[in-house]
């Protein structure tokens, strides 16, 4: 068996023809989606980037236990285990997370990798004294601040970055994206008739900034000729309507680009003649909104099906049948892990709780999902319900890890003040943790910024009946089932207790067990 996965960043399920909306023309995903199963109830996890790839290495949730942060000493990674079974891995990735503080042990774990620079604000180029007035001619002052002093990790300071990178990205060649399909073309014109490998391509695209060669713009040129728009703000929608559809314009092009680089992954499929023993699976991590309930981004606000229903879409060799099948059930992230370890016959760990899709005897009723600190969604497939705490900020809330770090810093000494050795959780392999006060000024995902969550408030949602989530309601026994399924997920995942005092989960008619109980 050979496997290829391609992740995409940020890759809305409504710009995939094969779902049905078509803001934004895709033959290849669409040819693709004829050839395999689409899943039509994929979603997230863990969130945003980093807790998604937590999820997908090892193959359960982690969001109610940590923060953006690293693989631990003791959790699975999926290209781990398939070396223990001699089958080489290899990444592919431009997403320069994985180089910073809070992602600097995922790309270890694969037999070996390529790093393509130059994306978003990656560290790539270095310029001691950029040419800011001709780039305030080129950028617009609504996404990009120049010359403001703030610290070498703040927004001002991380957009020059990639401005300047773009200085040296000329031709369509020197985009990240078109360099990850390249060195994914070598791996396979160097390995193509082995067997018993992985390649996992991962591409930030189609992530903010939304900058693709201007051929892929020229079926959505919007008449806008303003300084460049291609990296709103996490914030609620404060441009014009030009500037919208311009933002809305770049997005879609980029995704043309996903699209057109995906295909020529399908035309090598297709001249080396590898359907018939090699697996082909895209998905993404997240989704995000683009103006739809008056958003751009993600983090700050509910889980709205733009941001929690995502692609998932596979060409399993072994079941020709499924070609051109789509699937109901409800499926997300972590299912991943157990579905790359069965394609190539490995067992998986008694830690994960996912199950693979490929599993005809694969169902659940509930998927939860949700990010560090924030609300928890809870989606049955008709219905989407997100609860709140009282207080997102009220004190009690904690970090459990061995690798004390963030996005891109250590924590602070005052967190670390704090920090207790715990016993282990059964998932941590006999390993006990550091149990960390979660303060509300810790440089974490989504307050590293000083933004704080929006929109807040307890809210059900009928997708069935209102599939643009416009009319929030509230149902008392809707909300009880969906609870105690919510219940019975966390236990499973040995939620810290103070996960069920917060969202009031501790009334329900049944008894919580204790971690030991369990």
């Amino acid at each position: 068996m050979r496997a290829i996965f391609c992740l995409f960043d940020s890759l809305n399920k409504s710009a995939v023809g094969a779902y049905g909306i078509g803001r934004v023309k895709t033959p290849n995903f669409d040819r693709f989606a004829a050839r395999a199963q689409v899943f039509d109830n994929h979603y997230v996890g863990s969130l945003p980037c980093m807790p998604a790839r937590r999820d997908l290495h090892t193959g359960r949730l982690n969001f109610m236990h940590r923060s953006w942060g690293p693989l631990e000493p003791f959790d699975n990674s999926f290209p781990a285990l398939m070396s223990e079974a001699g089958i080489y891995s290899h990444l592919i990735t431009d997403h320069m997370h994985y180089f910073e503080d809070g992602g600097a042990t995922y790309h270890g774990r694969f037999s070996s990798f390529d790093f393509i620079r130059g994306q978003e604000y990656d560290p790539w180029k270095a310029m001691v004294e950029p040419p800011i007035d001709r780039l305030r001619e080129i950028y617009s002052d609504k996404h990009y601040h120049f010359g403001e002093k703030q610290s070498p990790n703040g927004r001002a300071a991380v957009r020059l970055q990639h401005a300047i990178n773009h200085e040296f990205i000329v031709e369509e060649a020197d985009y990240p994206g078109p360099r990850c399909y390249a060195s994914a073309f070598e791996f396979l014109d160097t390995n193509r008739a082995a067997d018993d490998w992985f390649l996992m391509v991962e591409c930030f695209d189609p992530h903010e900034p939304f900058r693709a060669p201007d051929r892929f713009k020229e079926a959505y040129r919007t008449g806008y000729n303003g300084g460049v728009l291609d990296w709103p703000l996490y914030a609620k929608v404060s441009e014009s309507e030009q500037e919208i559809a311009e933002i809305r314009a770049n997005y879609a092009a980029l995704v043309a680009m996903c699209d057109e680089y995906f295909g020529k992954l399908l035309d090598y499929m297709d001249a080396h003649d590898m359907w018939d023993d090699t697996a082909l699976i895209l998905s993404t991590d997240h989704g995000f909104l683009l103006s739809e309930h008056d958003w751009w981004g993600k983090n700050l606000q509910p889980y709205y099906q733009e941001l929690a229903n995502i692609p998932l879409i596979v060409h399993d060799p072994r079941r020709p049948e499924m070609a051109g099948t789509r699937s109901p059930k409800l499926t997300q992230t972590p299912d991943l892990m157990p579905t790359l370890l069965d394609l190539f016959d490995i067992p998986a760990p008694p830690e994960v709780q996912g199950a693979s899709v490929l599993d005809e005897s694969h169902a659940r009723d509930v998927v939860i999902y949700g990010m560090f600190g924030g609300p928890v969604g809870v989606n049955d497939g008709r219905y989407a319900f997100y609860i709140y705490p009282e207080d997102l900020y009220a004190p009690g809330l904690h970090e459990y890890t061995l690798m004390p770090m963030h996005l891109n810093a250590f924590f602070r000494s005052d967190e670390m003040r704090t920090a207790e050795l715990r016993e282990p959780f059964g998932f941590t392999k006999d390993m006990p943790l550091l149990k960390i006060d979660a303060l509300k000024n810790a440089d974490r995902i989504p307050m590293h910024d000083g933004e704080v969550f929006q929109d807040i408030g307890t809210r059900l949602y009928d997708l069935e009946n209102d599939p643009k989530q416009e009319k929030p309601f509230r149902d008392e026994a809707i909300e009880a089932r969906l609870k105690t399924a919510l219940v019975d997920i966390l236990k499973a995942h040995e939620c810290p207790d103070e996960i069920y005092g917060r969202f009031h989960l501790t009334d329900l008619s049944r008894p919580l067990e204790s971690a030991a109980e369990q």
